[in-house]
């Protein structure tokens, strides 16, 4: 903290200026003296409902409110130096300090970026794994998503394999594979990107280049969700299925299946489609990472397929600009779970650097606000703490390549750093903590909860975010083709890895039958729907996929170098039209 100088400062904020009254209080001719002890300027944010109170405390030490500042729930002030430890050790503010702020260039400094993969990975001990030499080597992670781009940091030889595209762009030269709506592609950046040449064990403490927390780890892509970010609940349960059928093909082994979405659904764990195709993937040895949505209070329920009890359920913690947990908070987007499912833990998600996709929906709807420099984006999201989490399963199942599934949990969640003040339905088992992690054996042991049986139906797994084609929304228990799901004979080939033969899938013909240079093949639609219309023409049914999915704090603001704002700044960013739902791309 530097004392701010008596008079106006200045803050240039997204192209606002901000004239905020730091000093020039009038003082007694008693105080006039002697010597004046310094004072320090600083900008104080709030929980909710606690203006008043911090405005009281700010007085209390003798310091004078400034200008109230909305946007980020807070105010300027002026303090005497040495209340600034009592004020920065108040739970219920946040404290930065007062000057200057210059928006991100392209001269971007990871290492004064809070938000950078360099500090989160150094938090949570990826990087201490890095020196142990444990980086994901020979670790497939599966990201069922919106396709991952062949963008630098995810286009070296061998990074990435492309499962199936099973989407409607799949038809298309220009568009199959690749990632139109920019999710998949920052996902699978944070779970295994890596720049030309990195060597991680030796470049650990290198912040020039760009590693994910894996950055040894290979990527199958399994694209299911279009420009517009749409998909279905079929379309989603048709790439687990296939993650889960060709885990060990020639050249693969997929130990790690990233799900960063959820949708709305009521249904129990044990009846719902989505949940039974997760936890399949699960009993068949792979560790499944799912976000626990972003929800916040206003459900008291986790995502789906996050409700599996079996898999590995994310949320987000707030690091407050911190390595050390101990002052960490949940974040206020963060789902809760319901007493009996809530989140196995939390791994940073907030204000994430990642690759940056131009042109896609993402890149042109949010870049003036998520825009880090013409390489990298950043966003906020229980999606994002589960791709961290999913890279630090790759990093430990390389220590430990014969662990379970189950194995792999409990070294996680065993470890975590609980935070002091935050219930179970919060923040579960607490805080990742890689470096706690790496150190433990786990025993031999098996998760003892019910096994889901899977027959439940597509509507309810759908949660009311229905697909509309020509004015019919998707709806009922049939897919994307129209062809009836019987959700009971689904689940027996599901549970007996069958439920792709070639191409097919329930009947119909989504995909081609074989690899060919590091791409699935792909195939021509027939089914009826696809005469003369497609899916990403259409939209979603009203009201169905409404609000900020992204998070409250998503794909906005808080780009700042040198001092940084924390935490949920933004608090009242939207997607727009309604595309994507607190309860969907987590």
């Amino acid at each position: 903290m530097s004392t701010m100088p008596r008079g106006r400062a200045r803050i240039v904020l997204c192209g606002f200026v901000f004239v905020l009254l730091t000093a020039g209080m009038t003082e007694s001719a008693q105080a006039a003296t002697r010597p004046r002890e310094p004072n320090v300027g600083v900008v104080v944010r709030v929980a909710s409902g606690e203006s008043a109170s911090a405005i009281a405390l700010v007085r209390s030490f003798g310091g004078h409110v400034g200008r109230p500042l909305p946007l980020i729930d807070g105010f300027s002030a002026v303090i005497p130096a040495s209340a600034l430890p009592q004020l920065v050790a108040t739970p219920t503010v946040h404290v930065t300090p007062d000057g200057p702020v210059r928006l991100m260039s392209d001269k971007y400094d990871a290492n004064h970026d809070d938000g950078s993969l360099f500090n989160l990975e150094r938090g949570i001990g990826a990087r201490a794994m890095w020196k142990q030499q444990w980086t994901g080597r020979g670790v497939d992670v599966a990201v069922v998503d919106s396709g991952v781009a062949p963008v630098a940091g995810l286009s070296g030889p061998g990074k990435v394999m492309n499962g199936p595209d099973l989407t409607e762009e799949s038809q298309s030269s220009s568009t199959g594979y690749l990632d139109t709506f920019g999710h998949g592609t920052q996902m699978a950046a944070i779970i295994a990107g890596a720049d030309a040449g990195v060597n991680p064990p030796a470049d650990e403490g290198n912040h020039t280049k760009f590693m994910g927390v894996a950055p040894a780890a290979g990527i199958v892509s399994v694209k299911v969700a279009n420009a517009r970010g749409l998909t279905d609940v079929s379309q989603v349960l048709a790439g687990i299925d296939w993650v889960v059928q060709h885990a060990h093909d020639p050249g693969m082994n997929i130990r790690v299946l990233n799900l960063s979405f959820g949708t709305a659904s009521t249904q129990d764990y044990l009846i719902d489609p989505l949940s039974f195709a997760a936890e399949q993937a699960w009993r068949r040895g792979i560790v499944v990472v799912a976000s626990a949505g972003n929800t916040g209070t206003s459900k008291g329920r986790l995502s789906d397929p996050a409700i599996n009890p079996f898999i590995i359920a994310v949320g987000t913690n707030d690091t407050r600009g911190t390595e050390d947990a101990k002052d960490d908070r949940v974040a206020s987007f963060s789902a809760r779970g319901d007493g009996t499912r809530n989140p196995d833990l939390l791994a940073p998600g907030m204000h994430v650097q990642s690759l940056r996709v131009g042109g896609t929906y993402i890149d042109d709807t949010f870049s003036s606000t998520g825009s880090i420099n013409s390489r990298f984006f950043r966003g906020s999201g229980t999606s994002q703490s589960a791709a961290v989490v999913s890279g630090a399963a790759a990093l430990l199942i390389e220590q430990h390549p014969d662990y379970s599934p189950d194995q792999i949990k409990s070294l996680l969640v065993s470890t975590a750093t609980r935070l002091k003040g935050a219930p179970a339905t919060a923040q579960g088992n607490g805080v990742i903590n890689l470096r706690a992690a790496s150190k433990l054996q786990a025993v031999d042991l098996a998760q003892s909860f019910d096994r889901a049986t899977g027959g439940g139906s597509l509507d309810g797994s759908r949660g009311g975010m229905n697909q509309v084609l020509r004015g019919t929304p998707l709806s009922g228990d049939q897919d994307i083709f129209g062809r009836s799901v019987d959700t009971a004979a689904l689940a027996a080939t599901e549970a007996s890895g069958a439920s792709w033969s070639g191409g097919d899938w329930n009947g119909s013909s989504w995909a081609g039958s074989s690899w060919s240079d590091h791409s699935w093949s792909s195939c021509a639609w027939s089914g009826s729907d696809w005469s003369g219309s497609s899916w990403s023409s259409d939209r979603w049914s009203s009201g169905s996929w409404t609000g900020s999915s992204w998070s409250d704090s998503s794909w906005t603001g808080s780009s700042w170098s040198g001092s940084e704002w924390h935490g949920s700044s933004w608090s009242d960013s939207s997607l727009s039209d309604g595309v994507w739902a607190t309860d969907s791309w987590s």
